[in-house]
């Protein structure tokens, strides 16, 4: 996700903790942004588990086993 839409989320924030209420376009707006950061922190997370790997006491690797997302 790029520094600029992170921005905005945090600039929404800022807008809300401060009292002021948002227009429906911006609503819609922080709503749509919101969902694309979590599921690139979804992403991201499911990246470093895929790569993840435990080691038994004799030494030995085992991938994670996958799971469905919910």
């Amino acid at each position: 996700m790029e520094q600029a839409k992170i921005d905005r989320i945090n600039e929404f924030a800022r807008r809300v903790k401060a009292g002021e209420t948002l227009t429906a376009e911006e609503q819609a707006e922080r709503a749509a942004l919101r969902r694309e950061y979590i599921d690139s922190v979804k992403a991201n997370l499911v990246s470093q588990l895929d790569n993840t790997y435990l080691v038994e006491p004799d030494g030995t690797k085992h991938k994670l086993p996958k799971k469905p997302l919910e």
